[in-house]
């Protein structure tokens, strides 16, 4: 079901593609949750441990940008990972920035879970061809990274209509 508001052709089409884009997002994130779920992690949780275990330890900020959480959602999250022993932070000299990295747990719960998300990742994204998952992932990054060509994070600022900082 698209918009009912009745605009411009610019303005409805807009509207209709967000709704379409945001109802497939949920969509499939449900349909993976249940990977997810025995394990007690929310998608945030499990992309900040696959972060780690693919990239290894990283600073909390970079951590956040890699998920496109603000620095409040990003701290509470590896509070929660930290709380159940799967990440430890560290300071190092230079004592604005927090390391990551995963406990020997965190290791050992992703490469549990990772395959199984993988694989159900996989059986979702058969709908599509080859060709329309490379076309949709170049969409979505194009979308993601905006008029100014950098991806938006919320964290500086809301990107203005024509493209620019407020």
């Amino acid at each position: 079901m698209g918009t009912r508001y009745r605009g411009t052709r610019e303005e409805v089409n807009a509207l209709n593609t967000f709704i379409k884009l945001m109802r497939a997002a949920d969509s499939l994130t449900s349909r993976l949750s249940p990977v997810l779920s025995s394990t007690r992690l929310t998608m945030s949780q499990f992309g900040a441990l696959e972060v780690l275990f693919h990239l290894g330890p990283v600073c909390q900020g970079e951590l956040g940008r890699k998920l496109l959480r603000s620095g409040g959602n990003i701290t509470m999250v590896v509070d929660n990972l930290e709380r159940r022993g799967l990440v430890r932070r560290e300071r190092g000299e230079d004592r604005r920035f927090i390391t990551v990295q995963l406990t020997r747990e965190g290791r050992k719960l992703i490469q549990k879970i990772f395959p199984k998300h993988l694989a159900a990742l996989i059986g979702e994204m058969r709908i599509l061809t080859e060709s329309e998952q490379k076309t949709l992932g170049r969409l979505c990054k194009k979308l993601g990274k905006g008029l100014d060509g950098e991806v938006q994070t919320g964290q500086t600022g809301a990107a203005h209509p024509k493209g620019g900082k407020k």
